[in-house]
């Protein structure tokens, strides 16, 4: 595997851009630092919106009206503004790519969890908030630190921390478990593994009937989908952190737990699942059972069921809630997140990117990447440049533009 670093000091000098926009605001070196946010990756861009970060002793929202994009070809941030119907600047919300939109479901802000849904659209350089009013069904309460699975044209939500009314609390359902430190007037705070779905074609909302052993009611754990299957691992549990593995079968709507016949990760909150392969997922840092910010990597196979720990330059890199998007060729990008036990300090948000490679490359890519590395010290390259058939021509230069603007680590 091979890890990239992208420094948040850098600078760049790269003119052209397939972003350029008439809601362009500035042209910074790296999107401001944040946990909480929620990244979807579309067209070789990364996206990213809300979160928080600590300004002095407060706790700051980000803005709302502004995305975030990183040309992962090129290496370069921009932010843009977003007009419409936007969301309030949240922390905490379950964000997912659909059909060319980026929707994001509830989320914390200053008046505590909502279940509201947004989307907009990127790809036509616009990114206008759409407030989405569902016609059909009852949404779920509200949370936050939940997790989502997309699936034929569906967003399919699972758990997360959030409240209800005593008269939505079934003592006799363990699908909602009450923190008992949290309730005050009637309204009761808690965990919940409920499985909820959203049709955005027909703006509804649905509660399938599960099957099987549900996992136990959790917040911020980590999930990913493979083929008609997802996958959820570890997240809070009450007063622990777990390290269990479950599936649903999105067609039967039938639990099961998996168990590894290998050593697994300890047991974590706050960290990251991306799929990387048609049964492999990559595991990326989070917070321990001891409160410890983690900074490991594994990658898990479904079908043997074996974890295998990955070792890498970044152990002195730990990340909690921060996000992970699934690049080209099974790329893992992983942005901000916090280096610190955020209820204690909350003062080490981040704004790097972290890029890890899973899979080996393509010909056509590693071709691309020698000659984008070496062309600056090679005289018999520069020369040879102009000569290259225009497609190769055009990703040699992409790719060195992204040289110039990254710090770069190789392993």
């Amino acid at each position: 595997m091979k890890w990239i670093f992208v420094n948040k000091y850098q600078k760049f000098r790269c003119n052209q851009s397939v972003m350029d926009s008439a809601f362009e605001l500035v042209a910074p070196s790296s999107a401001r630092e944040r946990s909480g946010h929620t990244a979807v990756v579309e067209d070789n861009l990364l996206y990213v919106w809300g979160g928080y970060m600590s300004v002095g002793d407060d706790e700051v929202f980000l803005p709302n009206d502004e995305i975030w994009v990183y040309d992962l070809e090129q290496g370069q941030w921009k932010v843009f503004h977003m007009p419409g119907e936007a969301p309030p600047p949240m922390s905490g919300t379950c964000g997912c790519s659909l059909d060319g939109h980026m929707y994001i479901f509830g989320g914390c802000d200053d008046n505590g969890q909502t279940n509201q849904i947004y989307c907009f659209n990127l790809t036509d350089g616009k990114y206008t908030w759409r407030k989405r009013i569902h016609e059909v069904g009852s949404s779920p309460s509200p949370r936050d630190k939940l997790s989502c699975w997309v699936y034929k044209r569906r967003i399919i939500y699972f758990g997360g921390y959030g409240h209800k009314l005593l008269t939505d609390v079934d003592s006799r359902n363990r699908s909602f478990i009450v923190d008992e430190v949290s309730s005050v007037e009637g309204i009761f705070w808690g965990w919940n593994n409920e499985v909820h779905v959203f049709d955005p074609v027909h703006s509804s909302w649905s509660q399938p009937q599960t099957h099987g052993r549900a996992p136990a009611p959790r917040a911020a754990h980590a999930s990913a989908t493979f083929g008609h299957r997802g996958y959820i691992c570890g997240g809070r549990v009450m007063e622990t952190r777990t390290n269990d593995i479950h599936c649903l079968d999105l067609e039967s709507w039938t639990w099961s737990e998996i168990a590894p016949v290998s050593s697994s990760p300890v047991g974590r909150s706050w960290h990251t699942l991306t799929a990387v392969s048609d049964n492999t997922f990559f595991l990326f840092g989070g917070l321990s059972i001891d409160c410890k910010p983690m900074s490991d990597g594994w990658l898990f196979d479904v079908e043997t069921k074996k974890w295998r720990e990955v070792e890498h330059p970044f152990k002195t890199k730990p990340r909690l809630w921060h996000s992970a998007s699934q690049g080209t060729n099974s790329d893992v990008i992983v942005f901000g997140g916090s280096c610190d036990y955020i209820l204690l300090v909350d003062t080490g948000h981040c704004n790097d990117a972290l890029v890890f490679q899973t899979q080996p490359y393509p010909l056509f890519r590693i071709c691309v990447d020698y000659i984008a590395k070496n062309v600056r010290n090679s005289e018999v390259l520069r020369n040879q440049l102009p000569f290259l058939p225009p497609k190769l021509l055009t990703a040699v230069q992409r790719r060195m533009c992204f040289y110039r603007n990254s710090k770069k680590q190789t392993y």
